[in-house]
C-alpha cells in the first residue's frame, strides 16, 4: 500500500520533485521532475514536463483581462502524489505559487495505461489576478486527451500542446511519462506523439535519477518568402443561452516584426471561439487552432444622457508557436477606441484596418463587421459603416463638381460685372 509523502523529501524519501531550469521560450517556465515512488521506495509514477497557463478572470470594473501562472525553481512542492492503491488510482499532484495546485491520476488496462482526469486549481487572491472582481480558489477539471500508452513504455512529447476548459488554457511540453512503473525501473522503451514524428531528433542530456533521457524545446516553424494572401474571412459568434449575444465577421492577419518580419493568416476553418457577453463590457476570444490566441474586448460609453456607443476597447494576443525563430510573446494593448458606433447597431468596415497592438505587433482586418452587445434574432443590426467604398467615388467628384460650380459662378459674375462696366463707360461719351 502507498503511502503519502512528507515534505520536505530527500532523495531516499517516497517521492522526489527536482526543478530544472527550462530553456528560454514560453513565459519563462521551469521544467517539473516527479518520482513517485510506493512504501519501498520503488518508483510507480515518473514524469518530467513543463506547462503554464493563461487565465481570463473578471475585474472589479466587469473587464476581462489575461493572467499567467508559471511555475518557478523555488515556488513547486508535490503533497499529494500517491501510487495509489485498490481503492484510489495513482495520482501526480503538483502545488505551486500563492495556493495554486494541479493533478492527474492514471488508469489501466491489461495492455495500456492513460491519464484519466486533470484537476487545475486557481487561486484570483494571487497578485497576478490583478484587481480582480472575486477573490477565490476555481478549480476546473477535464479529461485528459492523451492516448492509451503501452505498460512499460515511456510517453514522450516535446511539442507543445494545450487543453482549453472554461476560461483556462493549459499549456504543456516537453513532455516525458510513465505511469505504472514496472519493478522500479523506467522503461527504455518509449512512444513518441504523432507531433514530434516530423520534427528533428532532440539532444540527450544526462538525468539525475534515471537513465538519460532525452528533451528539447518545442519546435520551430519557419516561413517561406511567399506573399501572404488575403485572409479567409469568418464568421464568429457567442451564445448566452439559447440567444446570441455577440456576432462578429472578419478576416485576420497578424503581422510580427520581432526578429524577423512575418505574417501569419488566421484560418477561421480551424478556429475555436470563447468568450463572455455582458452589458457593459464583451470579450470574443479566438484561438486558431495552431497555438495563437487573440482576445478582443468591448465596452459601453456614455456621450451624452440619452446615448450610449460601444468600441473596441482592448486586445490581447498569445503567440505560443513562434513566427521565423523568433520567440512566444505575450502583448496587449488596453488602450484603444476603435470600431466605435451606437449601442444597438453593427460596426463595419470592409477596407483593411490596422490595430496597433505594440510595435512589433498589429492586427489586420478585413471586411469586418461587428455587433457585442444587444443582438437581436440571430443576425446583425443596421451598420455604421467606417467609410463606405462608394464614398472614395461620390465625395471627390461632389468636392470637384462643387468647387467647378463655384468658379463658373465666379467667372460669370465677373464678365457680367466687367459688361457692365464697359457699358457705363460707352453711355457716359
Amino acid at each position: 500500500m502507498a503511502t503519502r509523502c512528507p515534505w520536505p523529501l530527500s532523495l531516499s524519501g517516497c517521492c522526489l520533485l527536482l526543478l530544472v531550469l527550462g530553456s528560454p521560450g514560453f513565459f519563462q517556465s521551469h521544467a517539473v521532475e516527479v518520482d513517485v515512488k510506493d512504501h519501498a521506495n520503488t518508483t510507480c509514477i515518473y514524469a518530467k514536463w513543463m506547462m503554464s497557463f493563461l487565465i481570463k478572470y473578471e475585474t472589479n470594473s466587469s473587464e476581462y483581462k489575461n493572467a499567467t501562472l508559471e511555475l518557478t525553481s523555488t515556488n513547486v512542492t508535490h503533497d499529494g502524489s500517491t501510487c495509489g492503491n485498490k481503492t484510489h488510482a495513482p495520482l501526480l499532484a503538483v502545488q505551486f505559487g500563492a495556493g495554486h495546485s494541479w493533478s492527474i491520476n492514471f488508469t489501466k488496462t491489461n495492455e495500456t495505461y492513460q491519464g484519466n482526469i486533470i484537476s487545475f486549481t486557481y487561486n484570483t487572491s494571487d497578485a497576478v489576478f490583478k484587481d480582480a472582481k472575486r477573490k477565490e480558489q476555481v478549480t476546473v477539471v477535464v479529461k485528459d486527451p492523451l492516448r492509451p500508452v503501452l505498460l512499460n513504455t515511456v510517453y514522450k512529447c516535446h511539442h507543445l500542446d494545450s487543453i482549453e476548459v472554461a476560461n483556462v488554457s493549459q499549456f504543456f511540453w516537453n513532455v516525458i511519462l510513465q505511469a505504472f512503473v514496472q519493478n522500479g525501473t523506467v522503461s527504455k522503451n518509449d512512444s513518441t506523439c504523432e507531433a514530434d514524428k516530423s520534427t528533428v531528433a532532440p539532444t540527450t542530456v544526462a538525468n539525475l535519477t534515471t537513465a538519460p533521457i532525452t528533451t528539447a524545446s518545442p519546435p520551430l516553424p519557419t516561413t517561406t518568402s511567399k506573399p501572404v494572401e488575403k485572409p479567409l474571412t469568418g464568421n464568429y459568434s457567442l451564445k448566452d443561452g439559447d440567444k446570441t449575444c455577440l456576432l462578429a465577421t472578419m478576416g485576420l492577419q497578424l503581422n510580427v516584426s520581432q526578429e524577423k518580419p512575418g505574417l501569419i493568416n488566421i484560418n477561421p476553418k480551424t478556429t475555436n471561439v470563447t468568450g463572455s457577453c455582458g452589458n457593459t463590457s464583451a470579450t470574443l476570444r479566438l484561438n486558431d487552432g495552431n497555438r495563437r490566441f487573440i482576445d478582443f474586448t468591448f465596452a459601453v460609453k456614455n456621450t451624452s444622457a440619452n446615448t450610449q456607443r460601444f468600441y473596441l476597447k482592448e486586445v490581447n494576443i498569445t503567440l505560443i508557436t513562434s513566427i521565423n525563430g523568433s520567440e512566444p510573446l505575450n502583448a496587449g494593448n488596453n488602450n484603444l477606441s476603435i470600431w466605435d458606433t451606437f449601442l444597438g447597431s453593427s460596426y463595419m468596415c470592409q477596407k483593411e484596418q490596422t490595430v496597433l497592438v505594440t510595435e512589433d505587433l498589429q492586427i489586420h482586418t478585413f471586411d469586418l463587421r461587428i455587433q457585442p452587445f444587444r443582438v437581436q434574432d440571430n443576425k446583425y443590426s443596421k451598420a455604421e459603416d467606417c467609410s463606405p467604398d462608394v464614398d472614395n467615388f461620390i465625395v471627390p467628384i461632389t468636392v470637384g463638381a462643387a468647387l467647378g460650380g463655384l468658379v463658373a459662378l465666379v467667372l460669370m459674375a465677373y464678365f457680367v460685372s466687367h459688361k457692365k462696366h464697359r457699358n457705363a463707360g460707352y453711355q457716359q461719351f
